[in-house]
């Protein structure tokens, strides 16, 4: 055990139509001006989702269905370990409003190589393009 604090996130990935729903981080956070899957921590005696639904409504204005997990990952900072769940989220109304956030875009999975993002959120990316690659392997083929 590290003796850090330890402290769990949860993100939302929203797409739509091919895009997806990017949050600019504000310039006086950790990794500021960065770019994420919007969302944040979980409060102690909330779950994944109500954590989700809460962050969700403070950032954006936004109301979510939270859907399915796509990945958890531990990241071990200096000051401490953060871990990070991705969740497949689907917006209940098109209303959106940079609440808590400096900015929001939509934006596909290649254009986000040219935002930076925390390594948190460069797991869920990654996890995102191989969920959209083909598969290819020896039961393909014949063989």
């Amino acid at each position: 055990m590290s003796g850090k604090p330890g402290i769990q996130v949860v993100a939302a990935v929203v797409e739509r139509d091919g895009l997806f729903l990017i949050t600019q981080r504000n310039p006086r956070a950790v990794f500021p001006l960065y770019w994420e899957f919007p969302g944040g921590k979980v409060e102690r005696g909330e779950d994944d989702a109500t954590a989700l639904r809460r962050e969700m409504a403070e950032e954006l204005a936004a109301s979510v269905e939270v859907g399915e997990l796509l990945g958890h990952t531990v990241h071990d900072y200096e000051p401490f370990t953060l871990d990070f769940r991705a969740y497949r989220c689907r917006l209940l109304d098109d209303h959106l409003e940079c609440r808590n956030v400096h900015a929001l875009r939509w934006v596909t999975l290649d254009e986000m190589a040219a935002y930076p993002f925390p390594p948190a959120d460069v797991d869920a990316i990654e996890r995102l393009v191989d969920a959209r690659l083909p598969k290819v392997g020896l039961e393909e083929d014949g063989r």
